[in-house]
């Protein structure tokens, strides 16, 4: 039985607020604003002329392993008061699938103009939310998410929750005629949601446990450059010629069946090496881009690439039943266990094929519960009890961006996937999907460990993660080529390319690499490296909430640029504190330095917000040294600071964490 531990728990009740990065900037040069554009922001263009405002949303990290609400609108507000609606339907959005990845929700055309602010409405109603109980998840009833101003439950006709932004002073989002901007919406869940108890385990009846909601919007005119982009819609046509290869798909994010063109077109381009799995076989360049072109028009597809000067170019591209939702019934998740043609997720997340219909609404109300949102082009929800998956010789099996031939073999335990086949539940509640005549899809999986050793380019660790789970949920027999060589977390194995450096790091080092885990039955060694993560580089995340009425004294004097400090008497009065790098804690109070806050100014991306917790009204700044000044201004002595959420490098030597992103909750 695992217990979440008191460290893991303030990650969450720490970050009680909704964080959102966003409002990244215009990826053609004369849309940028604040950055060279010839607008004045008190003149708006005619209204007549439209631009595309291609709309993101991501999300940091957290402990909740299912987050479904549903986004109801999402406006934005011109310098003259004009609003845009951008969503103009209801999207069911699951934001902890978005760890790591910005999905496009839309790419409408909007009119013309300097927009100065964004408001976001999230409605609650039908909310699934699953929060880690270390033995797959536990479903949170809804009367018990709960508003954190209100105090009452996020239910009809209450449910909703409309969040305003106003973007930094003389940085508006500005849209010229013919342009593509593109708005970026960061959704950070942990520092949304405070979840009690503070010590959940598998025995917590799902009755003990609440969740409060507490929003915050955190925005930024300059994009993270460093997640992917997904774009997810139905087919609509291929261009393949010798200066141009591309589709364009009308945009369908997240579990959206596609019905018309309301969230608008994006043109995906592709290149020579671009990878493609189309209806469960691997294609690369052209010859990918040619199968597509011999689909019908509504296909669903799948893109993940990244944005540059205008255009959205695809690395990794999926189609037909090799997309959740687009014919076969799909459970992703890690695999905990395997025996012979049959392996374990410990948990997953489940989408029924299109064309489910009422048979799939009953699965997943028997799965889910009446908990599980529906979508209409195919039921969603997050099953937190393990899933049976059956393969054969008739599953075809890919590895992202990587080139070759794969089979069931190469399925071991450790390694995440996506399964498509047909999913069943039998009369005493076994969940199983039968992928004998589907699909397998494995995705990059990381790994964090204590360093014991290295020889001959293989690494040896103490297990501390594995695909972001506790070793010990892992049964790794049949790993090895015997038994005596299946892995073991207290000694596994890593294989280092010669392309990585290895650091000089000392026995009992954090490390972490992404790669696969090897084939099942071929250990060792257990993974095989694809990157080495540097941990120097590698942010930690910082949560730090006090207990109301909060405290008003926070930061050591004077508060300016070149002093941002909080005592180790200040960290040590924290209702719950939290310093984090992956899986590997750190505890800032025991600096008797103290913690110092400095910008990361190697960075294009930063962002900085305070929010006032009582109006659900947020300031952004795109410079520390502004919002350093504001929040000298907030802080007068009678406004009470309630949280800090960061993220950055942190030197635990010296107690300097040096941001990228700052957060800070008030009391008004």
């Amino acid at each position: 039985m695992n217990t979440v531990d008191s460290s893991r728990r303030g990650r969450i009740a720490v970050r009680d607020f909704l964080v959102i990065a966003g409002l990244a900037c215009v990826l053609t040069l004369s849309a940028c604003g604040g950055g060279g554009g010839s607008m004045n922001a008190a003149t708006p263009p005619a209204s007549s002329d439209t631009g595309m405002a291609m709309v993101t949303l991501t999300d940091a990290p957290g402990d909740l392993l299912s987050y479904m609400v549903n986004v109801v609108s999402l406006k934005l507000t011109r310098a003259d008061g004009t609003a845009v609606e951008t969503v103009p339907s209801a999207t069911t959005v699951d934001f902890a699938q978005l760890v790591n990845l910005s999905e496009v929700i839309s790419a409408q055309q909007v009119p013309a103009g300097v927009y100065t602010g964004v408001s976001m409405t999230l409605d609650y109603a039908g909310a699934s939310i699953v929060v880690d109980n270390g033995a797959g998840g536990l479903a949170v009833p809804a009367a018990n998410i709960i508003n954190g101003v209100t105090m009452s439950p996020l239910v009809a006709p209450n449910s909703q929750m409309t969040l305003a932004v106003q973007l930094p002073s003389g940085e508006p989002l500005v849209i010229t005629n013919g342009t593509i901007s593109h708005l970026g919406l960061d959704f950070n869940l942990s520092a949304s949601n405070s979840v009690a108890p503070s010590s959940i385990t598998s025995a917590t009846l799902p009755s003990a446990v609440t969740v409060t909601v507490n929003p915050v919007l955190l925005g930024t005119l300059i994009p993270d450059l460093s997640r992917q982009i997904r774009v997810r819609g139905s087919l609509v046509s291929v261009t393949d010629t010798a200066s141009q290869t591309s589709y364009t798909v009308m945009v369908a994010p997240f579990f959206a069946a596609q019905q018309d063109d309301k969230m608008g077109q994006v043109v995906v381009n592709t290149t020579a090496t671009t990878a493609f799995t189309i209806n469960g076989t691997s294609y690369a360049g052209d010859a990918g881009l040619m199968a597509l072109a011999a689909l019908p028009g509504g296909t669903l597809t799948v893109a993940y690439g990244t944005f540059n000067n205008g255009t959205f170019t695809a690395s990794l591209v999926f189609a037909g039943s090799s997309v959740p939702g687009g014919g076969l019934d799909s459970a992703e998740g890690t695999v905990i266990a395997r025996s012979g043609d049959t392996f374990t997720l410990s948990s997953g997340f489940l989408e029924m094929g299109a064309g489910a219909g009422m048979q799939g609404a009953q699965v997943m109300a028997q799965t889910m519960g009446a908990s599980a949102p529906m979508t209409g082009g195919g039921d969603v929800g997050f099953l937190a009890s393990p899933v049976t998956v059956t393969v054969g010789s008739g599953t075809t099996v890919s590895e992202d961006g990587q080139s070759g031939t794969f089979g069931p073999q190469d399925i071991s335990v450790g390694q995440h996937v996506q399964v498509f086949g047909k999913f069943s539940m039998d009369t005493s509640g076994n969940r199983t999907v039968d992928a004998s005549a589907g699909s397998v899809r494995m995705t990059i999986t990381s790994l964090w460990g204590q360093f014991s050793s290295v020889a001959s380019g293989v690494v040896t660790l103490n297990l501390v993660a594995l695909d972001g789970r506790n070793p010990s949920v892992f049964n790794f027999a049949g790993t090895g080529t015997s038994s005596a060589n299946d892995a073991s977390a207290s000694a596994y194995t890593v294989k280092v390319p010669a392309a990585l450096t290895l650091p000089t790091v000392p026995a009992g080092a954090a490390i972490a690499f992404t790669g696969f885990v090897s084939p099942f039955g071929s250990a060792p060694p257990d993974f095989a490296a694809l990157t080495l993560v540097d941990l120097t580089q590698t942010s930690a995340r910082l949560h730090l909430e006090w207990m109301l009425p909060g405290i008003t004294a926070p930061f050591a004097t004077p508060l300016s640029a070149t002093h941002v400090m909080m005592t180790q008497a200040t960290l040590q009065s924290a209702s719950e504190h939290s310093l984090r790098i992956g899986p590997v804690p750190f505890d800032p109070t025991t600096v008797s330095a103290g913690l110092t806050f400095v910008p990361n100014a190697s960075l294009s991306f930063t962002s900085f917000a305070i929010a006032h917790r009582m109006s659900w009204q947020f300031q952004t700044y795109g410079s520390f040294s502004d919002f350093l000044t504001a929040l000298n201004s907030d802080l007068n002595g009678m406004t009470a600071l309630l949280a800090v959420d960061a993220l950055g490098p942190y030197d635990e030597s010296t107690g300097v964490m040096t941001v990228s992103e700052m957060a800070v909750v008030l009391n008004d």
